[in-house]
């Protein structure tokens, strides 16, 4: 697999303003994310890039329940780490101030947060952990993860790699020109980074789940597989017996999953999906190239009076008046050079 380089192109820090969750993509070039924000409440979010020589910190910050859907780009491993008091879920296991992921290249996590999450992702491409380790003879001292895994150390170990994370992120916010145009510091912060790292992972183990984690889980893929299926007919009615089936699982259960998981039920939270999906395109339209009505049929509306008032209760405004305007104020971000 060729690897992918991180854009060095761009300036070093870069912070990004979201407060609309269908935008949440925009502003990274290194992840997939896909958001939905799961109260009606003002959405804002707020993401700091820091772009070392090699590797990327991210900062990232939520006023607001919202269930994403995360995918790292080709190349690229991601390993993750919470404030001690963020809340939720990952891949259907509760976020605990112990815990942190270690993610493969191009692999997707699914997180269920509550308000005031914080978390603190480093993005580093394989070759260059691998060569880090190679110049230290240290080879055998690390692997690379497979799939999605959870990993657990002492919360003081943990804590320490995302406060070093906490502290970067608001130095380069304050200080910018210290990363622009400095490959020495970016430099000095890579290895400080990779080194930092390496000893936090050195003193994980597996995560143990309990009953109740791999319960939870369950259900996570139980919502995954019926939200999949959803996405995947959007031409017609998608009735709660197609969910069940999509999902290999009863009504009631498929109730308790999603009322578990997203704190709604499949009904209500498959139809705030939807919207979230034609607010997109209604974002993405030129002026004169698509209405309303079209775009609402398009993901299964017919009704088009219900359809008005749950996407302004949503989003805080009509359709139309999306339609109108440009997406500019929902994504707001600012490359820090001074």
């Amino acid at each position: 697999m060729p690897e992918r380089c991180i854009d060095t192109d761009r300036p070093a820090v870069t912070v990004v303003e979201i407060t609309d969750p269908t935008t949440a993509n925009q502003g990274i070039e290194l992840l997939d994310q896909d958001a939905v924000q799961l109260t009606s409440n003002p959405f804002r979010a707020r993401r700091i890039i820091v772009r070392l020589e090699g590797g990327v910190v991210v900062y990232h910050s939520t006023n607001h329940p919202i269930r994403t859907r995360t995918k790292t780009q080709q190349g690229l491993l991601a390993y993750v780490t919470f404030s001690p008091r963020a809340k939720g879920t990952v891949n259907g296991l509760p976020i605990r101030p112990e815990l942190m992921l270690a993610v493969e290249p191009e692999t997707e996590v699914l997180f269920v947060t509550d308000a005031g999450h914080e978390s603190i992702s480093i993005l580093l491409p394989l070759a260059d952990i691998r060569a880090h380790l190679f110049v230290r003879h240290r080879e055998g001292n690390s692997r690379t993860p497979r799939g999605v895994e959870t990993l657990q150390a002492e919360e003081a170990m943990v804590r320490r790699l995302f406060d070093w994370g906490i502290r970067l992120v608001r130095t380069a916010e304050l200080q910018p020109s210290l990363f622009n145009g400095r490959k020495e510091v970016r430099t000095a912060a890579q290895i400080e980074m990779v080194e930092m790292l390496l000893s936090t992972l050195s003193a994980t183990t597996d995560f143990e789940a309990t009953r109740a984690d791999d319960l939870r889980q369950s259900q996570t893929f139980i919502v995954k597989a019926a939200e999949d299926y959803a996405l995947s007919h959007t031409d017609g009615h998608v009735y709660v017996g197609d969910l069940c089936r999509a999902a290999a699982t009863s009504e009631r259960a498929l109730e308790y999953a999603f009322k578990n998981v997203m704190g709604l039920t499949p009904v209500a939270y498959l139809t705030r999906l939807r919207l979230h999906r034609v607010r997109r395109a209604l974002l993405a339209a030129t002026h004169g190239s698509a209405t309303v009505s079209a775009l609402a049929l398009e993901w299964g509306f017919w009704h088009f009076g219900d359809f008005s008032r749950a996407y302004k209760d949503c989003f805080g405004e009509l359709p139309s008046e999306t339609l109108q305007r440009t997406p500019a104020g929902a994504v707001r971000q600012t490359a820090l050079s001074a």
